[in-house]
């Protein structure tokens, strides 16, 4: 449908035929409004809208209303008054080709996709310690979204997991792993993720998932921020399994997260060091709550793990009956109505309720 279509308003026919060029390479329909008149009809409801700067001055002088995903773009190099014009027409960033080519592809990808009925969520869940069960818990999550007919991007963060595809059964399947993607700073398209990582379906809803690999380095911050985002501006649920060492890959994690979980068993050094933990994610301005894992061991309840811990519970989880066969043999799936799923459940329904924060920026461009 041409309302699906973004819009370019550029009479620059050189730097037209360049961004026609991105779009096709994205997949992506872009239109060509030819006026003023034009670009108002299509002002409101094209996904995306690219100005030439001449056009910047028009929509200006014609005194356009402000909206999202309006981008001022011109030839190298940029004209000196562009920023001050694209300030005035509302434009979220200026940005010059072909410097700017892969960021563009990434964005006539996404919007090719289509816009989300709603902006994705992001969870990370950490272990108190090692073996909590946190990564087990991640791929539970995840897959009780897709069983809930949701969208789901798996994130693994923790360089010393040894894969999440393990956990999930997932080792000898087709696509990228962490050392394979070649990310750094900037947008990724989802529809690239897609693509290119390892998917399970269940009706029309999909998981995806990035792991780690048993080889090669772990994800650099700016790689973990910029799947995140991926994920996130196309309405998934972005689950991260993200490593107890906190270090800045995990940080890129946890600052764009909506709701952070620590998955720990019912002793008191796992809730000792669950405290330390939630202490640090404080310090960040995030405050986590508790995944309770039994059994109990020394008959502690669950007021005495969160008294310890200073972290109210979220849920706690009974023994998952079977759970270390199903990872052995690579058929890990949580039981319906069993103590993850139900744990699960609970946590997809609090991520859901939370309301989105702002953002960090991520320089993927930069902003006018």
């Amino acid at each position: 449908m041409t309302t699906n279509r973004p819009i370019a308003f550029v009479a620059d026919e050189k730097l037209l035929d360049h961004l026609l060029t991105l779009a096709a390479a994205a997949g992506c329909d872009l239109e060509r409004v030819p006026d003023v008149t034009a670009a108002r009809m299509r002002w409101l409801t094209a996904p995306l809208v690219l100005l030439d700067p001449a056009a910047v001055v028009e929509c200006t002088r014609k005194s356009f209303p402000r909206r999202a995903s309006v981008i001022a773009v011109s030839r190298d190099p940029e004209p000196p008054e562009l920023w001050k014009q694209a300030m005035e027409v509302g434009a979220e960033r200026v940005i010059t080709v072909p410097g700017s080519d892969p960021w563009l592809v990434s964005a006539f990808a996404d919007a090719a996709e289509g816009q989300p009925s709603h902006a994705g969520k992001v969870l990370a869940v950490l272990g108190a310690r090692g073996g909590a069960g946190a990564s087990v818990f991640s791929v539970a999550v995840s897959l009780t979204a897709l069983g809930q007919g949701d969208n789901t991007l798996l994130i693994d963060c923790d360089p010393r997991g040894g894969g999440l595809d393990l956990v999930l059964g997932a080792e000898n399947e087709a696509g990228l792993r962490w050392p394979d993607m070649q990310l750094s700073a900037g947008r990724v398209a989802a529809s690239s993720l897609h693509m290119a990582l390892p998917t399970r379906r269940k009706g029309n809803a999909r998981m995806t998932l990035l792991s780690g690999a048993r080889k090669g380095e772990g994800p650099a911050p700016d790689a973990v921020a910029a799947v995140v985002e991926a994920g996130r501006r196309t309405g998934e649920i972005v689950v991260c399994d993200v490593p107890r060492q906190l270090d800045m890959a995990a940080w890129a994690a946890i600052d764009r997260c909506d709701l952070a979980v620590i998955v720990t068993p019912a002793e008191v050094r796992a809730a000792l060091t669950a405290k330390r933990l939630a202490e640090e994610l404080k310090a960040r301005g995030v405050s986590p709550q508790l995944i309770i894992r039994g059994p109990a061991p020394g008959g502690l309840q669950p007021e005495d793990v969160t008294g310890a811990a200073d972290v109210p519970a979220l849920a706690t989880m009974k023994p998952e009956r079977r759970l270390a066969v199903s990872l052995d043999r690579g058929v890990f799936h949580p039981r319906d109505n069993g103590p993850l799923a139900t744990a699960a459940s609970t946590t997809l329904t609090a991520l859901a309720d939370r309301p989105p924060k702002t953002r960090p920026n991520q320089g993927e461009a930069r902003a006018a």
